[in-house]
């Protein structure tokens, strides 16, 4: 089935449904895919039916308060598509998208990928072996299912995210076992002169404090200046192996979490030929965007994380700058109006916006993890190592799309959404460029795998012009 509307918004995160709340307002037809079930994003997951049940605080207040934005988002006029697979998207703005088998076209004036961001890889010895996970998939665990993966428990890595989710099973009553974290020595030294853009931010910080008091208070072992973490075990998981001070350990374990920051999802946006660059605090591409949020595709926006990493109140900021600035592409409002709606959300995205260099600093991206040891697997799709990589580029590989087509790194069903950052960086290591310098990963579509069925559904007129 084909269709046509004003606004096509990828993702019901923050952003989705913030953009689709304000373009609703504003008069806008707005159609929202979104391949979760339910509303929400990685955040805000499954935060209806903890409401329904009373349960919402049990992950904490900022948890709780999405359910008043999924409230509203429900009740915008917005056609919300939940299940939905998107596998394409051209030039001209036609969104191809899946949903129960079948795919059908969406026309759009503007899209709004607000689609968030994705766990950074985290390559080390041991990380394909059955018990090793993100700590991204643990919390997904814990809000959809209140769930807990098996203990003994262990989280590694650095960031906000593993002391919130060691705070949260805490509160659940299943503390980990332990907390080894990886960020590298000096942190405040490196955040220092960022300090008082954070200080105005001093919630932010408080939340982080409030983390550690509750990890402290459980008793939950924090083990800090860790390096040469290292999953072991036949079959499965059976021990984690770490180093600090110069001394090496080993515990055993059933679970090792994983987590070293976030980076933008932009397969969506790089697939279409918007325009990126490198940014070098985050190690990873990030769309170049107007103060809108437009990329260099007219008609294509980007909101939210996927917009560059700014958490849930920024990313509410961005997906309704976003809308608004569709809105007066239409003529849904005027200039004067767009000029008072810009004065007041461009002053609190400012505002949030300035923690973010303070959190860069302290918990920069640790080579370790971006040019891991040769027998480390890389790309997890095609079982490819850091050595084959290497190996590609001493034959004269001088990119990852070099690399790709000698090796099929980045070629499996992830579309290197596991293995493209590290993949960027092992070249630049073994060539001793920046990782800027280099051309990044091709993605080509779909984004997605999708069926001969669902590509044959696609209306005859749609499935003729599509230029997959």
């Amino acid at each position: 089935m084909s269709a046509a509307c004003d606004l096509v918004i990828l993702g019901a995160g923050p952003a989705g449904m913030s953009a689709a709340i304000a373009a609703s307002r504003c008069g806008l037809s707005t159609i929202v895919l979104d391949d979760q079930p339910e509303p929400g994003g990685q955040i805000y997951r499954a935060v209806e039916r903890r409401a329904r049940s009373g349960d919402a605080a049990s992950l904490g207040q900022d948890h709780a308060a999405g359910a008043a934005l999924v409230e509203a988002f429900r009740g915008c006029g917005a056609d919300y598509r939940p299940a939905t697979q998107v596998w394409q998207i051209e030039r001209d703005l036609t969104v191809l998208a899946s949903h129960a088998g079948v795919s059908s076209a969406l026309a759009a004036t503007a899209i709004v990928i607000a689609t968030g961001a994705a766990e950074r890889p985290v390559p080390i010895p041991g990380w394909t072996l059955p018990g090793v996970m993100t700590v991204g998939a643990g919390q997904i665990l814990l809000k959809a299912s209140a769930m807990v993966p098996p203990q003994p428990l262990w989280i590694a890595g650095q960031g906000p995210l593993p002391l919130l989710y060691a705070a949260q099973l805490i509160e659940a009553g299943m503390p980990p076992s332990g907390i080894l974290d990886t960020t590298p020595p000096g942190a405040l030294a490196r955040g220092w002169r960022h300090l008082p853009g954070a200080l105005a931010n001093w919630r932010y910080l408080a939340k982080g404090l409030n983390y550690l008091a509750t990890i402290k208070r459980a008793g939950v072992p924090l083990v800090r200046h860790v390096t040469e973490v290292a999953a072991r075990g036949g079959g499965r998981l059976t021990s984690v192996r770490y180093a600090t001070r110069g001394r090496v350990h080993e515990v055993a374990a059933a679970t090792l979490l994983l987590h070293e920051g976030v980076v933008p999802q932009v397969q969506v946006s790089q697939s279409v030929g918007a325009r990126h660059i490198w940014d070098d605090m985050l190690q990873a591409p990030v769309p170049v965007l107007d103060a809108w949020g437009e990329t260099s595709l007219p008609g294509l926006f980007a909101a939210g994380d996927a917009a560059g990493i700014g958490g849930a109140a920024l990313a509410a900021i961005r997906g309704q700058r976003a809308a608004l600035r569709v809105a007066h592409r239409v003529g849904r409002i005027d200039d004067g109006q767009l000029q008072e709606l810009d004065e007041a959300t461009g002053l609190k995205m400012r505002r949030h916006d300035q923690i973010r260099p303070f959190l860069n600093a302290v918990f920069p991206p640790r080579r370790a993890i971006h040019v891991p040891g040769d027998d480390v697997i890389v790309c997890r799709c095609e079982e490819l190592s850091a050595r084959d990589i290497r190996q590609a580029v001493e034959a004269g590989c001088v990119g990852p799309n070099q690399v790709k087509a000698m090796t099929r790194c980045g070629m499996g069903p992830c579309q290197g959404r596991q293995c493209a950052l590290t993949l960027q960086q092992i070249i630049a290591d073994a060539r001793g460029v920046p990782a800027a310098v280099l051309e990044c990963l091709t993605i080509r579509p779909p984004l997605r795998p999708i069926t001969l069925g669902e590509l044959a559904s696609l209306d005859h007129d749609r499935a003729g012009a599509n230029r997959m």
